[in-house]
């Protein structure tokens, strides 16, 4: 099938929703469709270079369309969706609610992915607006939670066979061989010793500052925290130095095609949210979130400690993973002091979590996607 996927992602980009636009993409195209991914720009970046940032194995064509600033993307919208309509597509592929809806008015099949509550002064309008065109289409949902507040807050539901709930994903085969936590650290030059990890954006409401307080709760523990950009990086450095804290080692941003080792050099991987948290665009999406990270603690095959979030139950649970009570960093280090002392449940936990993983790589996921949408197609 040919399919258009349209994105204002920024590209290449360290924000979690280039990196998710692009998995999606060559998900698609590992499994036989034939994709373009139109985006926002003058020229598309080499495809060496996104290779090696996002770790893709498959490539796809990409075609950039100009865009005037001020017109918040409505111009690349509607550019986007007669582009792909000139191109021949089957089927336009979005998360973006005016590609969605033009493609509709067009009588073009189309898959919204929801990953946020609409918001702003047409968002909720267009949303409803899009539920209710005679058009085919799928709108998927990153969580069972995201639907309901969404079906609550806007009083109107997808039809049923019109909608799927599916979280992210991650990429299983460049986590099939990763050598074991004391070797990851040999590797990547890093000291012997008892490690914990934390990957992913530095924003508020990810935890880092529970982060602080356990590094200097276990100061015989090494800390490696992965991500983050450049400034949020010396910032923190300054914060752990001023706090006499030295068990800490901040790597900044590394590459998605790197990520799997850094994440394997850890014997407990940390997920310490916040009763709220945003993304890299801003907002609250604690209540509604899919982290990517989730996944590839999981495929790491190692421990996972997380905050006891509604939403990260969606898919861990108590034999996949240790929980302790969200923004109580009492019951974290409780829960901390417990794993580093019994290695029999870390490694059962981070078992089942590897175990678990399967069922969620990207070809899987954007093959019940598609799945779905060619009975919708085919109805």
């Amino acid at each position: 099938m040919k399919i258009a996927c349209i994105s204002t992602a920024q590209v290449p980009s360290t924000r979690a929703h280039s990196i998710q636009v692009m998995k999606v993409t060559q998900a698609l195209a590992q499994n036989g469709e034939e994709v373009v991914l139109y985006l926002p720009g003058k020229e598309p970046p080499a495809w060496q270079e996104l290779a090696d940032q996002y770790g893709l194995i498959e490539p796809f064509e990409i075609i950039t369309l100009p865009t005037r600033p001020g017109l918040k993307r409505l111009d690349f919208s509607l550019a986007g969706v007669k582009s792909a309509r000139r191109w021949g597509a089957q089927l336009v592929y979005t998360r973006m609610l005016w590609v969605a809806l033009f493609a509709g008015l067009r009588a073009m099949p189309f898959v919204l992915e929801m990953h946020d509550l609409p918001s702003g002064t047409f968002g909720p309008h267009i949303y409803r607006r899009i539920l209710r065109m005679k058009a085919p289409k799928l709108v998927v949902y990153i969580t069972s939670a995201l639907k309901t507040l969404a079906d609550q807050r806007f009083g109107v539901a997808a039809r049923v066979g019109e909608y799927l709930i599916a979280p992210d994903g991650v990429d299983l085969e460049r986590y099939s061989d990763l050598p074991k936590p004391a070797a990851a650290r040999k590797k990547l030059a890093l000291e012997e010793a008892m490690t914990a990890g934390y990957s992913g954006g530095f924003y508020p409401g990810r935890g880092l500052e529970l982060m602080q307080q356990l590094a200097r709760a276990f100061p015989q523990v090494r800390f490696l925290w992965i991500g983050g950009n450049d400034d949020q990086v010396e910032w923190w450095r300054a914060r752990l130095k001023e706090a006499d804290i030295h068990n800490v080692q901040l790597t900044g941003f590394i590459p998605n095609s790197q990520l799997p080792l850094y994440q394997a050099a850890a014997d407990i991987l940390v997920m310490p949210y916040s009763r709220a948290f945003g993304g890299s665009g801003g907002g609250d999406i604690s209540a509604v979130s899919s982290p990517m990270k989730l996944f590839e603690y999981m495929a790491a095959g190692r421990c996972i400690l997380a905050s006891d979030l509604p939403v990260l139950r969606e898919v861990l649970n108590d034999q996949t993973a240790a929980f302790f009570e969200i923004e109580n960093f009492s019951d974290l280090r409780e829960k901390f002091a417990e794993l580093l002392t019994d290695g029999t449940r870390r490694e059962k936990l981070a078992s089942a979590a590897k175990s678990a993983a399967n069922a969620y790589s990207w070809k899987t996921r954007m093959t019940g996607i598609m799945r779905v949408m060619n009975n919708t197609l085919n109805h």
